[in-house]
């Protein structure tokens, strides 16, 4: 029987900083703010500086430096929210709690902010209140939640528990993610494996990372086996930040075992001792559940000592809280946020497998993959690879939202086409769709009949899906969802480095003059420009892909664009630039 180590405890081998995220929750949910005073003691307890843990606190959405009301309400501002009625939401708590929107009522009892998304896209407009959720929202029931809060409910029991939403699953029982599901089964059959056929498995079976590089599991695994540095560790990566992503959410939310159970096979497949899951801040409402399924794998002899009876096999387990930080999605800012850093994406010249978490070698996975992991040892790798098309084996989940009949998660085998997709939702006139989130792809329906898959075809007749499947119809502004995508971008960059910085700055700029009918070609010429600069200059993934939804949807779209821009004399740039020519030959005629 193993162990308990308490989640929000440190393994002995990390050193106390790493304490500081949780302890900065602390002081956030039993204060509702980090004072001064709070700042003060952390600084002294870890030899730092005031103005470092301040820049630390700083750094994450969640953390206030003002009071922030005895009850903190989120609402969701992304796209799929504003286009559920964002705006009538806003108006009916500004109206309620008397509270204006990024700010605290007079009496101190309600402060209202918003967020970007929360991982409830299929069930907006949707709000956190006390980091519970209340979803499918309308100006009623904002009114009844409020009044019951006032009467002195606690937030916990009139919370909302958002449902899984499973739409569709591969017919005649071909499901991998949602199959029937025993704790423990793939774990004892380590016992008669060895590290190196288990990464054997994984290898023939073609099991891809699910973060949406798609880099194949088995040799990230291989590679940090082969590194002799100790400890070592497995980090589930669920800070699942990208607006229209929930598929994570709901693997932890009704199924965490099998991602629990994936990690412990990746601590046995690379000799790692220690796991740690990153919850994004958003799902601070699923601790009770993933830390009531750690408890269940301990008492069942499945986390700690010589595990499922298997001699010298040991494996902790604990949980760590990310405070609302879009770019600590990326694996190496995750780690400096672990560590008690702000959350900045580090320069790779080393990949985590070799020098991450604490500079020692470390897996980084995120949760869909864990969970498939599990599910490919558990089915095995030749009944996994009848799934899906060659090149693609398996399955994925896809997080579906935005003008469908029926949004929603979904698993889908590969190799599936977006008109089928569009099909089983019930799209309603799709016109614009993004998938993988606005750091992701838009295809126009004209792209109907291109497969979703993980190949990465030069012709482009495949598509990658990280996870995020957003429909909007021709009744939608496009530049306006390009707008919110972009308004997003420029809030969470860490602002590190110029191009990410001032890019989606400019990027900002450029579109609001489209939409207010003063822009020309020149102006979609420069959007190009500047979304390249950031794709080849920038520091990390977010700035590098902050602008593919802008540079896809101007090619894409260049009739929609030419009707956006402004009514001008073009005779007159002609004149002007027949100036420009004779000015220059003058200046360097022979």
């Amino acid at each position: 029987m193993g162990t308990r180590s308490h989640p929000n405890n440190l393994f002995s081998c990390e050193p106390n900083r790493s304490k500081l995220l949780s302890q900065l929750w602390q002081h956030q949910i039993n204060n509702r703010y980090i004072s001064e005073d709070a700042i003060a003691a952390l600084a002294t307890e870890h030899n730092l500086s005031a103005i470092e843990v301040a820049g630390v606190a700083s750094f994450y959405h969640f953390f206030h430096r003002q009071p922030a009301g005895r009850h903190t309400i989120y609402i969701n501002n992304s796209i799929i929210a504003e286009l559920k009625g964002y705006e009538r939401i806003r108006e009916a708590f500004e109206r309620e709690t008397g509270a204006r929107l990024g700010s605290v009522d007079p009496t101190g009892t309600f402060g209202l902010f918003e967020t970007p998304c929360i991982g409830l896209s299929d069930q907006e407009p949707a709000a956190l209140i006390d980091f519970f959720p209340f979803t499918n929202l309308n100006a009623i029931k904002v009114k009844e939640i409020i009044r019951k809060i006032k009467e002195g409910r606690a937030v916990h029991e009139i919370a909302d528990s958002p449902p899984a939403n499973i739409r569709f699953l591969p017919p005649n029982d071909r499901t991998l993610f949602f199959a029937p599901y025993t704790r423990g089964e793939v774990i004892r059959k380590l016992a008669n494996l060895t590290p190196e056929e288990v990464i054997e498995q994984l290898r023939i079976g073609e099991l891809a990372g699910r973060g949406g590089a798609f880099f194949p599991t088995w040799k990230k695994w291989s590679t940090c086996r082969t590194f002799p540095e100790s400890p070592k560790f497995i980090v589930c990566n669920a800070d699942e930040g990208e607006p229209g992503t929930f598929k994570d959410r709901v693997l932890l939310q009704h199924q965490p075992g099998s991602v629990i159970e994936g990690m412990i096979t990746a601590g046995f497949a690379v000799g790692a001792a220690y796991g740690i899951i990153y919850l994004r801040g958003e799902y601070r409402w699923m601790l009770p559940t993933v830390e009531e399924e750690i408890d269940q794998f301990y008492q069942a002899g499945l986390l700690g000592k010589n595990i499922a009876g298997i001699n010298g096999f040991h494996f902790d387990l604990r949980l760590e809280v990310g405070a609302g930080a879009y770019v600590c999605g990326e694996e190496t800012a995750l780690l400096e946020s672990m560590e008690g850093k702000r959350g900045e994406p580090r320069t790779k010249w080393f990949y985590p497998v070799e020098k991450g978490y604490l500079q020692l070698p470390t897996v980084v996975n995120n949760v869909e993959t864990f969970a498939a992991a599990t599910r490919l040892l558990q089915f095995g790798s030749f009944e996994y690879l009848k799934r899906g098309i060659p090149g693609s084996a398996g399955t994925k989940l896809i997080s579906v939202s935005g003008d469908c009949q029926r949004p929603g998660l979904y698993e889908i085998e590969w190799g599936i086409t977006v008109a089928e997709l569009l099909e089983i939702c019930g799209a309603e006139d799709p016109f614009f769709i993004q998938v993988s989130g606005p750091s992701g792809e838009c295809i126009s329906i004209k792209e109907k009949f291109r497969r979703i898959s993980m190949l990465d075809l030069l012709a482009q007749k495949d598509i990658r899906c990280g996870g995020s499947f957003m429909i909007f119809n021709r009744q939608r502004d496009l530049v306006h969802i390009l707008l919110n995508f972009c308004s997003f971008f420029k809030h969470e960059s860490c602002g590190v480095c110029t191009p990410c910085r001032a890019g989606n700055f400019i990027l900002q700029r450029k579109l609001e003059k489209i939409s207010h009918g003063l822009a020309d070609r020149n102006d979609l010429q420069d959007l190009r420009n500047w979304g390249n600069i950031m794709k080849s200059t920038s520091r990390c993934g977010l700035g590098k892909t902050a602008s593919n939804s802008v540079l896809h949807a101007v090619d894409k779209f260049q009739d929609y664009f030419a009707k956006r821009f402004a009514e001008v004399d073009h005779s007159i740039y002609r004149q002007i630039d027949e100036h420009a020519a004779i000015a220059e030959y003058e200046r360097y005629k022979p």
